[in-house]
């Protein structure tokens, strides 16, 4: 196994705040929303360890299977609020900013649903979770019950 580089080591400051961000952002939405979001870009993303790691948050928080499971084709499945429909597709938009600025009728879903502070901070959640999602990929990272245990 190669040498792994953990963040919390060679950035404790900066990582300690970004973490100490995305907590008080989280606290700000409802959690299974958070839960949902964060899985959906860690989908998009490829994430593995963060697939893995949100899926177990989102089940000791009461989600189902059902709703976890549907998340890669949540488009289809009924199983899903319009409030999360409009997080899930602003999710899809701001994630994949890259394939075309295609969030304008993400954004007015968005703004249906949520007030403009929520938008706001919805916003920072998806910003968040991406650069985790980075953050593990880019190095390689497996945390298991909050340890880091391995690399891909």
């Amino acid at each position: 196994m190669t040498k792994v580089t953990d963040p919390y080591a060679a950035a404790p400051t900066l990582i300690k705040q970004w973490t100490a961000t995305g907590f008080a952002v989280e606290k700000s939405l409802d959690k299974t929303l958070v839960e949902l979001v964060k899985i959906r870009s860690s989908i998009l993303n490829g994430c593995a360890n963060c697939i893995n790691m949100h899926t177990t948050d989102a089940r000791a928080h009461g989600e189902t299977e059902q709703r976890i499971y549907l998340l890669s084709a949540w488009h289809e499945a009924p199983v899903y609020t319009d409030r999360e429909r409009a997080a899930l597709a602003w999710t899809d938009a701001l994630t994949r900013i890259s394939e075309g600025h295609t969030q304008k009728a993400a954004k007015e879903a968005l703004e249906a649903h949520f007030t403009p502070e929520e938008q706001v901070n919805l916003t920072l959640l998806v910003n968040i979770i991406n650069g985790w999602n980075r953050i593990a990929v880019g190095f390689d990272l497996w945390y298991e019950n909050g340890v880091l245990v391995k690399a891909a």
